[in-house]
């Protein structure tokens, strides 16, 4: 019996040393995963350094050439609220995926929205943006022409290498041509010259380029394409990162900045006056 007493109470001391382990463990391994975080990252180098690609309105050069726009009106806030300096990394758009994987800045900032080729590399906020996409067209290359005629091999096409108006044209029309290239600014100057019918946008830059060269393009159709939100981008594995980032555009959707913001840049021309003529 008392041999039965020893072997049942070293037994019942294990099994209490084994419960009292997991909680331990457990707190253990979310302090590890809160340490790796990007998060703690940026609270100890003291600047978060995010990651954007140059295009109208989401972030552009100013007359003296400092960057300005949506992203960086959001950028420069969420720095702020972090109590953190902020370092802005301009990188060619079809470059910004491998770019913050291997390390290169914490976050991507870029009017990206979510596709599930895009969600297997790296995560993705809630939105922080809506917006959709209409079509820049050569007023006389396309006079007359119905959507259904922008889908033939006759038709030419221009867009950003990697962008989601590349992705957009060729699902929407696949008989048509497409000429990629590395800027936004370059697929709109092959429908300005003439070598490309039509490129594709999100609002106000096709209604910005068509005030700008009114006898030459035009947005032919109110059709709106797509129009999904854009998000963070932020490497896989960091639930603290997740949750940070959600909170901060919950709070500021709520207190009504991201859509003054977006009002400001994306359906005012306020701005205009602070970027050169292009």
């Amino acid at each position: 019996m008392n041999l039965s007493r020893r072997i049942f109470g070293a037994a019942l001391g294990l099994a209490t040393a084994a419960a009292l382990a997991l909680p331990a463990s457990a707190q253990q391994t979310r302090q590890a995963i809160a340490q790796e975080s990007v998060i703690e990252t940026i609270k100890e180098r003291g600047v978060i350094k995010i990651g954007l690609s140059i295009f109208k309105p989401w972030s552009m050069r100013d007359l003296d050439g400092e960057l300005i726009g949506f992203e960086l009106d959001v950028g420069r806030k969420l720095a702020d609220d972090m109590g953190v300096e902020v370092e802005f990394i301009p990188t060619s758009w079809d470059g910004i995926i491998p770019a913050l994987v291997s390390g290169k800045f914490d976050v991507i900032i870029s009017g990206m929205s979510i596709t599930p080729q895009r969600n297997l590399t790296i995560n993705f906020t809630d939105p922080y943006a809506y917006s959709g996409l209409t079509i820049l067209s050569n007023k006389g290359m396309t006079d007359g022409m119905s959507l259904a005629d922008y889908n033939t091999p006759d038709v030419t096409f221009a867009a950003r290498r990697g962008g989601t108006p590349a992705t957009v044209i060729e699902t929407l029309f696949p008989e048509a041509e497409l000429l990629l290239f590395d800027e936004d600014g370059a697929a709109t100057q092959e429908v300005l010259n003439g070598n490309a019918h039509a490129t594709m946008g999100a609002e106000p830059t096709p209604s910005i380029e068509v005030r700008q060269y009114p006898d030459t393009l035009v947005v032919p159709f109110t059709d709106t394409f797509l129009a999904t939100g854009e998000s963070f981008g932020f490497r896989k594995g960091d639930p603290d990162a997740e949750n940070f980032f959600n909170n901060w555009i919950s709070v500021n959707w709520k207190s009504g900045w991201l859509d003054e913001r977006n009002n400001y840049w994306f359906r005012s021309f306020d701005w205009e006056d602070q970027v050169a003529a292009e």
